[in-house]
Formats: structure tokens, C-alpha cells, sequence
């Protein structure tokens, strides 16, 4: 039998926390009664979680109330709310399907008008008991998630805004309780897309969303995650992201974000009160986030959040699909705001390397707007805490694995002490959520991820981003002083072609300039060499050249072939530079693509994929040994391209005339080949590539 809506309960000593819970939400559902992330099950085990701490006691607990439609519609359309009124109703049976999929990871069965009507209101009730003094803070555990729905449309699981619903509701409706400025904490994995665009003119709110971004390629994908979008008009400066460049950021990381950025700009910002879009996919094990907050990372995130607006803070329910993790950081969080917890506020672990690098690039943007920030962060923070970390064996007994077999395994409670490791946070490394989320299965996922990584078959070796990053903003300044090889085998063996990359401009046969490096510098010594790895021409057309392929190193030996190949002695400093051209990104680098620790790495795994450029052509390192003592690095396609190549799913085709002559005249004016010998070696390359 459903359980009714709760009735209020007296709470006891200590600050008074409500809690919303409801469980007729558990009524949306998908169609079919088909197993996705975004369960019922999701509210379900936060409730429990918190009935076995005896946390409902000491609470005041509320059952959800609908939303009236005209506070919905103060932030959504009028269609927008009129069809999640009538959506679940027998006139759309046939039609309930067809409507879902015009939207992004959306699905609607005959609980779903419902619910999303008892969501919103119950974040709305909930906020408006906190900001009239009935009681001092309030958690609402809700479903469907709101921080995904725009003004017009439903998305990424969410069907109303809950927490944008609230927001405008006491700005606009409720003026005599004097909430004039809101601050919005969105901690989900996931960019608050829905809620950055209704506040996105309006200084009125502050609104923070730390996410992970991965450069605009992670869930809902694009550029609103970028640290860029600040807001417009009146509300320049009150829209702040922080766009984590890849998964695995835990506590230290979080926190870094939270002293370095929030918290100084909220203490300029004063607000009246605090609304936490609380989405908990960033926590250990989740399947869909991939980042490893744990439980009590969340508790010092929200102490540190009460010390504004008198502790006037309400938390909605957004993200989080691991159940045991889910309701472990749930509890944590009610605990704190009950005053239950520690006043510890630190962690022991680092901030990757990128974090600060993100923190530095957010601080920058906004300077202009909270003075506070244009302080420079010092060196010896960035630098001195920014170490590379060691990704150990998931398998190793260690206490923070344990800690994550406990999440996982559902059986006892977290340690107070321990935080995880980042070897045991590689099962939760989603490799690409672009896709749309509804389609995600969490088991099916986490169990085909699990099996990718510890298959010790494959080849292609699997870097993190940060392995790849140096954390000091002085990057050129240490890359200059590394001296390495870069072997080119295509129209680079041309020198005059070469240099466009280090000085600008264009040569003889290319469309468009090069912007050059930096450092412009002309190389310190040429070699040539000869290398056994095969030569060819892919794709079919380029911004340089036009229609034609180009030339491609196959990234594996063969003793068969043979590539000629003219060496340039260059600066670490200016490889990054010809990484980025090569690879056609447009911006200057605000860090590097290959540093110290990729060099290191690829020395011993022969290649290197670079996540930052991994749509590029060129985004593969390989390494060809040393001369004179300094390292030849090249670059070339991925391993995974190769076989596309072989069976056509990516075409290969012979140069173009202008590259052709660009490739010959260097070969000739390199002394290496007469110009019947260089005709004959560009043919052989035009060949298919050899088994």
C-alpha cells in the first residue's frame, strides 16, 4: 500500500531543518516500466537512509503540495506548463512516447504531471517556510530534478525548474519577507543549463554552478558550462561556472573552488538567503558523473555555505544515481545543517593540477565584476599543491577502497576519516555522457567501463587529463627550457613550410596563415631520419591544403616501411604550439596540451592520446626514440583511426597537386631523394595501408 504524504513533525533541540518527501512522486515513471538512472527508487533510499539515522525525528517533515501553474509559469512558457499538466492525462496515451522524444533524455508516463506539479511545489514550500523564519533551513527530496529545464522545454530528466520556480516566487511574489538577493549553489556533475538562462539578466541572483565540463563535450554539451559565460545586461557577473576539464574531482577540488571563488564572492555578495540545486552525481560510484565527492566532502560544503544569510539555506534534490552514495551524502548534508557534524573543514588529499588552472581562469574572468578576485592566487599554492596524482590499483586493501566497497556494497556506514583514491575512482569514469542520458543504462554501463579498464590487453593507453597538464600558470616559461625533436614526415619536411608554425604566415600551395608560435625562435639543428613506421594520405580535404588527403604516420612499427623524416630541435614550449595549429584550435592555450609528465609517459608507452585535443587529427604523440640525448616526438592519428582508415569509414586519398610538390621539394631539397626516387616514394603511399 503507498504510504500517504508524512504529516509535520515536531523536530527537537538544535537549529529546526524541514524536510519534504513525498512518495506519490514515485508515480513518474518510464512508460514501459523500463530501468533507468533517474528511479523512484532514488527517494525511496535517501528516506530510509535518513528513518535508520533518526534524522525524520529530530526534523520537521512535510508532504508535498502542487505547485499553483502561476508560479510555474513565471519561469517556463504557458505551452511549456500546459503540456506537463496534461501530458499524463488518457488523451495523450497514444501520443505520451512521441512527445518524450522531441525532447533530450525526457520520458512521460501517467505519473509524471503529477509528480512535477508536487516537486516544484514542495521546493517552493519549503523555501518559503525557510525564508520566513518557520524554520532555519529545509531539504527537499524530490523528483523528477529541475536544473535542466529551460524556460520552454523539458531536459536531461528534468520537467519543471524547481529551484529557479522558487527563486522567482519570492522575488516576485513574496517581496514583504525581503529576500532581495538569492545565492544558488548548483553542485550536480551535470551544467545547470536551465537555471543559468532564467537568471541570466537578473542581479538579483547569484547563481554558481561547478560542473564537469571536459571543454564543452560532457552532458548537456555546448558552451554554456564555460567559465565565459558571466551573464548580460544588469546581470554581468552573477553567473558563474566552474568547468571541471574531466571526472574524478573529489573533496580537495570541490573545496578549492569553494575558498577560492564562492565563498569570497558570496561574502561580497551578502545574500538573503541560500538555495542549493543539490544534485549528487558527483559523488563515489556515481555511474553517470564520474567524480568522487564523498559524503562528508558534501557536509563541509554546506557548513561552510551556513555561514551566510543566517543560515537560512534550502536544498533541492537534483542528480545522483548510486543509492547508497546518493543517501550516505543526503544524510550528511541534513546532519550539518542540524549541527551534527565535526567543524572539521579540511581534507587531506590534493586538487588535481587542473583545478587550479580552472580557478585561476575563472578568477580572471570575473576580477572585473568581484574585485576580491583579482588578487593572484600564489605561485607556491599553485605550484606547490598542484602534483600530479598517482592513480593506484583499485584492488589494493587500502582504507579509502574500502570506503568505496561500502558505497557500492550498501553495508555500513562511511568513514569519518577516510576519503577515496583516485585508483579505486577510476570505476566511475564515464568515457563519454554526450549521448543522451535516458539512453544510459547504470548497470550495463558501469560493468562495460569496469571491463574496459582492467582489460590489461589493450593496447592504447588510457591517460587522464591531468597527466597530461602542468598546474603552473608560468607553463611557457618552464616548457622553454626542454629541448626535444619534432619529427615531421609530411609537407612539414618542406623547412620553409615548417616555419610557418614558429614564425607565422604562409608558404607556397596553403590556403590560409598560420598564426605561429609564441616563441619564435628558429630551430636549433635539422636531422633527417629514417623511421619504419608506414607513411599514407587520409581524409579528403583540409583548411590548408583543399581537397586532397594528407600525410599520416601509422603509430606502429613495421620493419617493412620506411618514412622519411626531417627533425626540427625545438622547445617544449613550442611542440605545444604546433600541437594546437596541427590540431586547429583557435584560442591561445592557457595550458599546455603535452608537458613534463606526458613526455615521461609517453618514453615508456611508446604513444600518447591528449584528451584536450581528442577530435583533432594529430592528437597522438608517438615517441621514435632519442638523438644527441634529446627525445623525436611526432605526431600522427589515433590507433582506433587506423582501422577506420582500413575499412573506409574514414577515406584515403592522394594529395592534393600542391601538397604533392610541397612534400617532393622538400625530399629533394632535404638531399634525401632525386625527384623520379620522391615521385616513386609518395606513390607507395597512396597504397593501402599494410596489414
Amino acid at each position: 500500500m503507498e504510504a500517504s504524504p508524512p504529516a509535520v513533525e515536531e523536530h527537537h533541540r538544535g537549529p529546526r531543518v524541514g524536510l519534504v518527501y513525498d512518495e506519490r512522486m514515485c508515480r513518474h515513471g518510464t512508460p514501459d516500466g523500463e530501468s533507468h538512472p533517474e528511479s523512484q527508487q532514488r527517494i525511496k533510499a535517501i528516506w530510509q537512509e535518513l528513518e535508520s539515522a533518526g534524522v525524520t525525528q529530530r526534523c520537521s517533515v512535510f508532504g508535498a503540495e502542487e505547485v499553483d501553474d502561476k508560479y510555474v509559469s513565471a519561469v517556463h512558457t504557458r505551452k511549456h506548463v500546459d503540456l506537463i499538466r496534461n501530458v499524463s492525462s488518457k488523451l495523450f496515451n497514444s501520443r505520451r512516447k512521441r512527445i518524450a522524444a522531441r525532447f533530450n533524455s525526457i520520458y512521460l508516463n501517467e505519473g509524471s504531471s503529477e509528480s512535477a506539479f508536487l516537486a516544484a511545489g514542495g521546493v517552493l514550500q519549503l523555501t518559503e517556510k525557510v525564508a520566513n523564519g518557520e524554520i532555519n533551513s529545509g531539504v527537499a527530496i524530490v523528483r523528477p530534478p529541475g536544473h535542466h529545464a529551460e524556460p520552454d522545454q523539458a531536459m536531461g530528466f528534468c520537467l519543471f525548474n524547481n529551484i529557479a520556480i522558487a527563486a522567482n516566487f519570492l522575488l516576485n511574489d513574496r517581496t514583504d519577507l525581503g529576500i532581495n538577493k538569492i545565492l544558488i549553489v548548483d553542485w550536480d556533475v551535470h551544467h545547470g543549463n536551465g537555471t543559468q538562462k532564467m537568471f541570466w539578466n537578473d542581479p538579483r541572483v547569484l547563481f554558481f554552478s561547478v560542473h564537469r565540463f571536459e571543454f564543452g563535450g560532457f552532458y548537456p554539451a555546448g558552451d554554456d558550462g564555460s567559465h565565459t559565460m558571466t551573464g548580460e545586461g544588469l546581470g554581468a557577473g552573477f553567473n558563474i561556472n566552474i568547468p571541471w576539464e574531466h571526472g574524478l574531482c573529489g573533496d580537495a577540488d570541490y573545496l578549492s573552488a569553494w575558498d577560492h571563488i564562492l565563498i569570497p564572492v558570496a561574502e561580497s555578495y551578502n545574500p538573503d538567503i541560500v538555495l542549493i540545486s543539490g544534485g549528487f552525481d558527483a559523488a563515489i560510484g556515481d555511474p553517470l558523473g564520474g567524480c568522487c565527492v564523498t559524503p562528508r566532502g558534501y557536509s563541509i560544503m554546506t557548513k561552510k555555505l551556513m555561514r551566510f544569510a543566517q543560515g537560512k539555506i534550502m536544498m533541492a534534490l537534483e542528480g545522483g544515481y548510486n543509492l547508497n552514495s546518493l543517501s550516505k551524502s543526503v544524510l550528511a548534508c541534513v546532519e550539518t545543517l542540524l549541527g551534527e557534524t565535526s567543524n572539521l573543514e579540511k581534507v587531506d588529499e590534493q586538487p588535481f593540477e587542473s583545478t587550479w588552472r580552472v580557478i585561476c581562469k575563472v578568477r580572471r574572468e570575473l576580477s572585473t565584476f568581484w574585485p576580491v578576485l583579482a588578487a593572484h592566487l600564489p605561485e607556491k599554492l599553485l605550484v606547490g599543491k598542484g602534483k600530479p596524482h598517482i592513480l593506484e590499483d583499485a584492488s589494493s586493501g587500502s582504507d579509502s577502497d574500502a570506503e568505496i566497497k561500502l558505497i557500492n556494497e550498501g553495508s555500513g556506514a562511511l568513514s569519518e576519516g577516510s576519503g577515496p583514491s583516485y585508483g579505486a575512482c577510476l570505476e566511475t569514469i564515464t568515457e563519454d555522457v554526450t549521448l543522451p542520458l535516458s539512453k544510459l543504462n547504470i548497470d550495463k554501463e558501469s560493468e562495460t567501463r569496469a571491463a574496459h579498464l582492467n582489460d590489461s590487453s589493450r593496447n592504447e593507453p588510457t591517460l587522464l587529463p591531468d597527466r597530461i597538464v602542468s598546474s603552473s600558470i608560468m607553463w611557457r616559461s618552464h616548457l622553454s627550457k626542454v629541448d626535444i625533436w619534432y619529427g615531421t614526415y609530411g609537407s612539414n619536411i618542406w623547412k620553409p613550410r615548417f616555419l610557418c608554425y614558429i614564425q607565422g604566415g604562409q608558404a607556397d600551395g596553403m590556403q590560409i596563415p598560420c598564426s605561429g608560435s609564441e616563441d619564435k625562435t628558429l630551430p636549433k639543428d635539422v636531422l633527417w631520419k629514417v623511421v619504419p613506421h608506414q607513411l599514407f594520405f587520409g581524409r579528403s580535404h583540409s583548411k590548408t591544403w583543399g581537397k586532397g588527403g594528407v600525410a599520416f604516420l601509422h603509430p606502429e612499427r613495421n620493419d617493412a616501411t620506411k618514412t622519411y623524416m626531417c627533425m626540427y630541435r625545438i622547445t617544449l614550449e613550442q611542440f605545444n604550439d604546433v600541437l594546437c595549429q596541427e590540431n586547429c584550435l583557435k584560442e591561445e592555450m592557457g595550458f599546455p596540451l603535452f608537458d613534463l609528465s606526458a613526455l615521461d609517459f609517453v618514453i615508456q608507452n611508446k604513444y600518447i592520446p591528449l584528451v584536450a585535443v581528442k577530435d583533432g587529427w594529430y592528437s597522438n604523440v608517438v615517441y621514435l626514440g632519442n638523438e644527441n640525448g634529446f627525445p623525436i616526438l611526432t605526431m600522427t592519428c589515433m590507433p582506433k583511426d587506423i582501422e577506420q582508415f582500413k575499412s573506409g569509414q574514414l577515406p584515403l586519398h592522394p594529395p592534393s597537386k600542391d601538397y604533392w610538390h610541397t612534400l617532393s621539394r622538400g625530399l629533394m631539397e632535404g638531399k634525401q631523394l632525386s625527384e623520379e626516387e620522391a615521385i616513386d616514394y609518395l606513390t607507395n603511399a597512396t597504397l593501402p595501408i599494410a596489414e
